[in-house]
């Protein structure tokens, strides 16, 4: 199975060139989602972003149509040593900010060495954790519909355990966003990629 992530513009160009590469594609709507079906028994499925369901015709424009974007939203993307925030209105952004906060890597040394190193580490993680709660509390503090989130898992989930972004542990959505390094490329990239429909496909 393929989870393709399609921007509105381009879901009616992917559902022909899906059709036309399997021999026809029929339509069909269950689950909140749309799906196809293909002679040559290949599938998919498309569903909105925000994880809101669709329950509208089994047509492409119509399924287009509930594209929809929330009128508060927020992207939080955190690794170590990194982190970008976002808070959007639709689809402008009203505020962000990108950070770096040093993160020495691993070592090989050994004994007392690696244990005092390891302590370093983690004290220096836990500190790009908390200025990116910092942020996200500044950002986010007004109440946001849904929170589109990736990175590092780890790292995402040590900073929600922040007391003061409590309400936002609820609110997050799919896709989750395998994001490398969160500097301001990869944070518009995500923006792009939380308001695009999301096509989990299975080739016969």
């Amino acid at each position: 199975m393929t989870v393709v992530l399609v921007p509105a513009a381009r879901c009616r160009r992917w559902v022909d060139n899906f059709a036309e590469r399997h021999g026809g594609v029929e339509l069909g709507v269950g689950g909140g989602v749309l799906s196809g079906a293909a002679p040559d028994g290949s599938a998919f499925t498309a569903a909105l972003p925000f994880a809101a369901p669709y329950a509208g015709p089994a047509e492409v424009d119509a399924f287009v149509t509930s594209m929809t974007v929330p009128d508060a939203w927020g992207v939080l993307l955190v690794r170590k040593g990194g982190f970008a925030i976002a808070r959007l209105e639709g689809r402008e952004t009203t505020a962000s900010k990108v950070g770096q906060r040093h993160v020495q890597g691993r070592t090989k040394a050994g004994g007392q060495s690696q244990q005092r190193f390891a302590r370093r580490r983690d004290n220096q993680a836990r500190q790009a954790y908390e200025a990116a709660a910092d942020h996200a509390a500044r950002i986010l503090t007004s109440p946001v519909r849904a929170l589109v989130t990736g990175g590092d898992h780890g790292a995402v989930e040590a900073v929600l355990e922040d007391p003061r972004l409590a309400s936002l542990r609820d609110r997050v959505v799919p896709p989750w966003l395998a994001v490398p390094d969160p500097r301001r490329s990869a944070l518009e990239q995500a923006v792009a990629e939380a308001t695009s429909a999301r096509f989990q496909v299975t080739n016969a």
